[in-house]
């Protein structure tokens, strides 16, 4: 079954800086910076929301639909794709703008400075959901504030159940858009820190959301996650990893087992499982799309780790 995945396909430009930011940065100078870092190690992602979701949702055998907008500097997103064999007939070029980006430059503490360029992603909502053909179950992901807005619309004009999941876009929009999100969604997914911030702009609670919806699912990192569903609520296992490596795209992965489960009629025990797993995989592994297990191992990590098959 045919899964669409509205959201953003990016680069990003990971950067190591061995000293420390503070030993550059004078507290009596801030108001004039003007610094140079040198950073001798330095990496480039494929990433974005759509592309982490697709990427994982293509592992478990899925097939993913990616609606995304793209700059002239795609052509090494669409190669790989292309050699994925995930079909990017929904993906639209914009040739007078560049591929959102972002340019992450990590010191010796762990400190980040983060700059994003959002690029085509503003354009997303050039996209249209109609476009895509036949889609039994969407999600709309984080892209660009007018694009995800239309694509919310669109699959409820369409009657396209999905998974609203605002991630780090929930900023954009106020308690009257949150709320017209949730009363368009059939499902909501967000981590216990957008859970937070979506029921101090709604003033709704958990349980107030989860009545307007067929279920609310929120992940807590290593504590695992809940789904609020038909007035209960299931708590979903963290899968033990043996070593955690980088949490980027973890919630993606995450979400790529919502959507398999949820095409596949999985119930919801199930399908929380397979999603955990999935974000268990991910955290492993460097980056949003360099994990690659079979899906045999899969299947056999499922079992071991709740001691059945799905």
């Amino acid at each position: 079954m045919t899964s669409l995945i509205c959201g953003s396909l990016a680069f990003d430009s990971i950067m190591l800086f061995g000293g420390r930011f503070s030993e550059a940065l004078l507290a009596d100078q801030l108001h004039k910076i003007n610094v140079s870092f040198l950073v001798p190690e330095m990496r480039r992602e494929f990433g974005g929301c759509a592309g982490n979701i697709g990427y994982n949702l293509k592992l478990l055998g899925g097939e993913p639909l990616i609606m995304a907008t793209v700059g002239q500097d795609a052509k090494p997103y669409l190669d790989r794709l292309d050699q994925l064999q995930i079909t990017r007939r929904c993906v639209r070029m914009i040739e007078d703008t560049y591929t959102a980006q972002a340019f992450i430059t990590t010191d010796a503490a762990g400190n980040q400075i983060t700059a994003f360029h959002p690029g085509a992603m503003t354009r997303s909502h050039e996209n249209k959901v109609k476009e895509a053909g036949s889609v039994k179950l969407a999600i709309v992901a984080p892209d660009g504030r007018d694009g995800m807005l239309q694509h919310a619309k669109d699959c409820a004009d369409l009657n396209i159940p999905f998974i609203f999941d605002p991630g780090q876009g929930l900023p954009m929009f106020n308690g009257a858009d949150l709320e017209h999100f949730i009363e368009l969604a059939t499902y909501v997914a967000v981590n216990d820190y957008e859970a937070e911030l979506l029921t101090e702009r709604t003033g709704l609670s958990f349980e107030q959301i989860a009545q307007r919806v067929t279920a609310l699912i929120v992940t807590r990192g290593e504590q695992g996650a809940e789904i609020f569903t038909a007035g209960k609520r299931i708590d979903i296992a963290c899968v033990a990893v043996e070593k955690v490596i980088d949490p980027t795209g973890c919630g993606d992965a995450f979400r790529a087992g919502l959507l398999y489960g949820l095409s596949n009629g999985m119930d919801w025990e199930t399908t929380g499982r397979l999603a955990s797993l999935m974000g268990s995989i991910k955290i492993a592994s460097q980056g949003g799309q360099n994990h690659a297990p079979p899906r045999a191992e899969i299947e056999d990590r499922f079992q071991q780790a709740f001691g059945y098959r799905f």
